[in-house]
C-alpha cells in the first residue's frame, strides 16, 4: 500500500496539534517535543508536523512505500522524470530510520519516496539534545536556498543538502 505524505513545518507545535487533531478526528499517532505524525487510514496519509526547518508551511511532499520492491519501482518512476534523485539509505530521520529516494519537481518542491524501516530515539542521527544547536538544525526536506540542479546529499535529516 502506498500512502501520501506530507510534512509541515509549523511555529506553535501544541497549537497544531490540537487543530490537526480536530481537523483529522484523531490524536496522533507519534507525539515528540518537537514533532507529531497521523497515520491516517481515510484517506491513507502520513502527516506529519514539526518545528524543525525554515518557514513555516508545507516542507515536503512524497509517498511512503510499504517494501523495498515498491520502492524501487517508485525510483525506477523518479528516473523517467529527468530530474535527478538523491538516495539515502538507511536515514535516521523524523524518530524513523528510512531508505528513501528524493527528487525536486520542476517548480522546486522537494518529494521524499521512502520506506521505514523502524523506529529510533531521535528527530535525527545529527540530533544532540533538545535546545542545542544541532537539535534546531534545518532538517525534512532540501535546502531551498541552494543552487537549483545540484542534488548532491549531505548529512542532514530528511532529505539533501543541496550544495551551495
Amino acid at each position: 500500500m502506498k500512502r501520501f505524505h506530507v510534512h509541515v513545518a509549523v511555529p506553535d507545535l501544541a497549537e497544531s496539534i490540537g487543530f490537526y487533531s480536530q481537523l483529522f478526528g484523531a490524536e496522533p499517532a507519534v507525539r515528540q517535543h518537537d514533532y507529531a505524525k497521523w497515520m491516517l487510514d481515510d484517506p491513507p496519509v502520513n502527516f506529519a508536523i514539526s518545528q524543525r526547518g525554515g518557514r513555516a508551511g508545507v516542507n515536503h511532499l512524497g509517498f511512503q512505500v510499504d517494501s523495498d520492491a515498491e520502492l524501487e519501482a517508485a525510483h525506477d518512476r523518479l528516473v523517467g522524470a529527468g530530474r535527478g534523485i538523491t538516495p539515502e539509505k538507511g536515514a535516521a530521520c523524523c524518530y524513523a530510520r528510512s531508505d528513501k529516494y528524493w527528487v525536486t519537481d520542476p517548480a522546486g518542491v522537494a518529494w521524499e519516496t521512502f520506506h521505514n524501516l523502524g523506529s529510533i530515539p531521535l528527530f535525527g542521527a545529527e540530533v544532540a539534545s533538545p535546545g542545542s544547536e544541532s537539535a534546531t538544525a534545518a532538517c525534512c526536506g532540501p535546502d531551498s536556498s541552494a543552487a537549483e540542479g545540484n542534488r548532491q546529499a549531505a548529512t542532514r535529516c530528511c532529505g539533501p543538502a543541496l550544495a551551495r
